[in-house]
């Protein structure tokens, strides 16, 4: 088990890679970070990293909360750069379904449950960046999608203990970035 540290170190080093270059992106209006999808995600992102530190993920965890922290700097940023918004009917409805369904992880007791609503949660976080990207899908990176879809398949890999409860938001995410990754080449000309 002694490569799971590195394991967990390179899926450090990858979240690194890739948000911060996003953040500068962001922040020199480059990319145009949908605030709705951000800040769900780093609600659901953190919350996630602490259900699975308490269902013993270990060092595979990691990854998942340095992931989050950054990931509400760029809600943040994104929020700052709301002049730039073009908020939908559709992504208030995304959104407040997101905001509503939170407070069941905190009632159940079970880590599982909790996650799996968290999971929930964050795949509609990705619903208003899938239709902005879309629309505009130059205003999105493939190359940072890419990025995460390795660097969740490196969380799973790195996990000391596997069940649902660790390996379910990771790989739910995988493929969101897949599908995200798709929609963008796809659409651009």
């Amino acid at each position: 088990m002694l490569y799971k540290p590195f394991i967990s170190a390179c899926a450090i080093a990858l979240t690194i890679a890739a948000l911060l270059p996003y953040l500068r992106a962001v922040a020199q209006g480059r990319v145009l970070a949908h605030v709705f999808s951000w800040v769900i995600w780093g609600i659901t992102t953190f919350s996630v990293f602490l259900a699975q530190l308490a269902e013993h993920g270990g060092i595979g965890a990691w990854p998942i909360g340095v992931s989050g922290s950054l990931t509400i700097t760029v809600a943040v940023l994104a929020y700052r750069q709301r002049k730039a918004l073009d908020i939908a009917p559709s992504d208030w409805c995304f959104f407040l379904a997101a905001l509503s369904a939170l407070p069941l992880w905190h009632w159940t007791d079970d880590a599982f449950t909790a996650v799996l609503i968290l999971t929930a949660v964050d795949i509609l976080g990705f619903a208003p960046s899938f239709r902005k990207a879309y629309r505009q899908p130059d205003s999105e990176s493939p190359g940072f999608f890419a990025l995460f879809l390795l660097r969740n398949i490196l969380v799973i890999l790195a996990l000391e203990h596997y069940s649902w409860t660790t390996v379910l938001f990771p790989a739910a995410v995988a493929a969101a970035c897949t599908a995200m990754i798709g929609l963008i080449l796809r659409k651009r000309p």
